[in-house]
């Protein structure tokens, strides 16, 4: 099939073109690579943003974050592994983190590392225990974010509302098991669900 005389002389005006300019190139990694700002980078967490909840590690399709409720460390703390190296860089959890700003996706191009730990995004949060049965309820940044949003609607929940003014020393001195039986005199406590029930259904 013969190409038509416009498109020929197209054709040899672009090798011309070609010939005589700059190859479309970068120097990386020889110079930084600055990606565009739509660009979806490595996932970082923020420290004053993330509250611990978890949502990233639910919804992460490729299920890169870990999450691990270390309940009997001195202090108690729930720990957050985001492995890079299975990371697909979707932008899920940025999407459905709870406080828009907990973790977010960076421009940062090349995940580059010589051991396990440089493909590791980590991130700790203080978590809070029951004082009945000294079982993980939240992490306490996640039910002071609560708090904030409940506003006076606080109140109807005595582990929200203790932990919501625990810098008024209103809550005692840290987490302490209570008794085998449930009692209903410690309603007003920091308590799971399970043992809230078993304090209000109490004789």
């Amino acid at each position: 099939m013969k190409i038509p005389c416009l498109l020929q002389l197209r054709i040899l005006k672009l090798a011309f073109k070609s010939l005589f300019s700059r190859p479309y190139t970068t120097r990386f990694p020889a110079e930084p690579y600055e990606a565009q700002k739509s660009f979806r980078g490595r996932p970082r967490f923020s420290e004053a943003d993330c509250i611990g909840c978890g949502a990233c590690a639910e919804v992460c399709p490729a299920e890169c974050i870990d999450v691990a409720d270390e309940a009997a460390a001195d202090p108690p703390v729930r720990r957050f592994v985001q492995h890079m190296d299975a990371c697909i860089a979707c932008g899920q959890c940025e999407r459905y983190c709870t406080t828009e700003k907990g973790i977010r996706l960076t421009n940062e191009y090349a995940f580059i590392g010589f051991k396990p730990a440089d493909f590791e995004e980590k991130a700790a949060k203080p978590l809070l225990l029951c004082e009945g049965c000294g079982g993980a309820i939240a992490p306490l940044d996640q039910i002071r974010w609560l708090a904030r949003r409940l506003g006076p609607l606080a109140f109807a929940n005595p582990t929200v509302m203790l932990v919501a003014h625990d810098r008024l020393e209103v809550v005692g001195e840290g987490v302490t098991p209570g008794a085998e039986t449930a009692q209903r005199a410690r309603r007003i406590s920091i308590l799971c669900p399970r043992c809230r029930r078993a304090a209000a259904l109490a004789v």
